[in-house]
């Protein structure tokens, strides 16, 4: 019989991966969704195909029916709630949790404990990918746990949700958070040696089209990507951050906790906070952007936060 799947959380990468799921992963029942704000599951399965969703009230409600239930929720208190409401929602035995947030590497221990006490399965999946991978479903997939759960979790990552997985089979469920994490610092240290770039280059007379094409022509990629929003200005300009301040703080913070527990000091993370505690000064921490960096590198040597373009 086919699996019934369930989501929880539709910010700005879970609309994305559902799509793709709806879409590419040969769902023979509706994809049952819910968030917190009934609105954004309602836009998001109007937005679908008719009858490849089922929008639900409740957590409860939707588990009851689950065989496999996805959550990507923004923070390590926010998934400690899904999960609790999940495990309360009656018998969850031999049912899949798999969470996909960006969390520190103790609470997912914790909750994968939880959650085996009561007789589910559990994998830790974060995902590498800005929200427009998850749109285009090329995200890559870190999952960590019993080999025989993760092998249920397939059939809807690389191909569907997916380009590719770096795996932890049969491995602790942190052991993923602990990469996507020390992953996440290379994004703060490269947006920051971006903001940095450009400021210089428009301070010292170089000018910021010159740096761009030297990123563009040596590095590409996300890098050329995370350029162009700070040149363009869609880092001050955009009404809802890709990666926001606060979220990025949440992750530089746990970073560096998970780095002074191995004995190692993370300075770089450390000045990316620095920034990042600007950019949520000045835009908010639910609305500034990570590429904001950009904004408060130039705040910080005499220049506006916001470029002129």
């Amino acid at each position: 019989m086919a699996p019934q799947l369930m989501w929880i959380g539709l910010g700005n990468m879970g609309r994305g991966m559902c799509k793709n799921l709806v879409e590419k992963g040969n769902l023979e029942k509706p994809l049952i969704l819910y968030n917190r704000t009934r609105k954004r599951s309602e836009d998001l399965a109007a937005s679908l195909p008719a009858g490849k969703t089922e929008v639900v009230d409740t957590i409860e409600e939707g588990v009851r029916k689950a065989d496999i239930i996805f959550t990507i929720v923004s923070n390590d208190a926010a998934v400690k709630e899904a999960i609790g409401a999940i495990l309360e929602s009656g018998d969850v035995k031999g049912k899949l949790i798999v969470e996909c947030s960006t969390i520190h590497p103790d609470t997912t221990k914790q909750v994968a404990e939880d959650v085996l006490a009561k007789g589910a399965e559990f994998v830790a999946s974060p995902v590498f990918g800005a929200p427009a991978a998850a749109e285009a479903g090329v995200l890559v997939f870190v999952p960590a746990g019993p080999k025989s759960s993760i092998d249920r979790l397939r059939p809807y990552t690389t191909g569907v949700m997916g380009r590719a997985e770096i795996p932890f089979d049969d491995k602790p469920a942190e052991s993923s958070l602990k990469l996507k994490l020390l992953g996440n610092t290379f994004i703060l240290n490269m947006v920051s040696v971006l903001g940095e770039g450009l400021a210089l280059g428009e301070k010292a007379g170089v000018g910021v089209e010159p740096v761009k094409q030297f990123v563009d022509l040596l590095f590409g990629g996300v890098y050329s990507a995370y350029a162009e929003r700070m040149v363009s200005g869609t880092y001050w300009k955009m009404d809802e951050p890709l990666f926001s301040a606060d979220n990025a703080r949440k992750d530089a913070g746990h970073a560096m906790s998970m780095a002074r527990s191995a004995g190692l000091d993370l300075r770089l993370a450390s000045l990316g906070d620095e920034y990042l505690q600007v950019v949520a000064d000045h835009a908010g921490g639910a609305k500034g952007d990570i590429a904001g960096i950009y904004g408060a590198v130039r705040k910080q040597n005499g220049l506006k936060f916001e470029n002129d373009v």
